[in-house]
């Protein structure tokens, strides 16, 4: 014998609430992704060996909304030189400051910034001094020799970003938080 309020007695006598049950998930499924979190896809080498072509990753698009972004963030931003595509660097230079990059390390307004996730023997071409304007950030790729970034098309705007990338989460064995 089943309790008055079995499961059972409810699939079978209460399919309206279930209806409602869907379409709550429905709506608050679409409001989370449009406003609060939202995954991506990795598509390229540019971000080697931090992020890896194939990866997936969850994009905390609320966070600039009640903060502003820091250096060493990895950030999904709108591309400057065509809005229908997204791509993922990481922010090096912060308003008003003065970046170059000289001998395979970066300056910023003249002291060498110490980049711990750069692998090993990363090899790119000098490039600024490069000063950055108010609201805008200088972002680079982790694989500086296979990433079209800032130092080819400009200082990305601050109202560009989509968010900040939080969690690596497949593949699975290289599940990771990235703050």
């Amino acid at each position: 014998m089943r309790p008055a309020g079995s499961f059972a007695q409810f699939i079978k006598g209460r399919p309206g609430e279930w209806l409602e049950l869907i379409a709550l998930a429905v709506i608050l499924a679409i409001v989370m992704r449009m406003f609060l979190f939202e995954p991506s896809f990795i598509p390229s080498l540019s971000m080697y060996p931090v992020l890896q072509p194939g990866d997936r990753i969850i994009v905390n698009k609320i966070i600039y909304r009640l903060s502003v972004p820091k250096r060493g963030d990895i950030v999904v931003f709108r591309f400057p030189l065509d809005e229908k595509k997204y791509y993922i660097k990481r922010i090096i230079g912060l308003p008003g400051e003065t970046i170059e990059g000289k001998g395979n390390s970066i300056f910023i307004n003249g002291k060498a910034y110490p980049e711990n996730y750069l692998p090993g023997g990363v090899i790119y071409q000098d490039f600024g001094p490069v000063h950055i304007p108010k609201g805008e950030y200088l972002v680079l790729g982790d694989n500086r020799g296979d990433s079209f970034d800032s130092r080819s098309w400009g200082t990305l705007p601050e109202n560009r970003i989509q968010g900040k990338a939080i969690i690596l989460y497949w593949p699975v064995p290289r599940w990771r938080l990235l703050l």
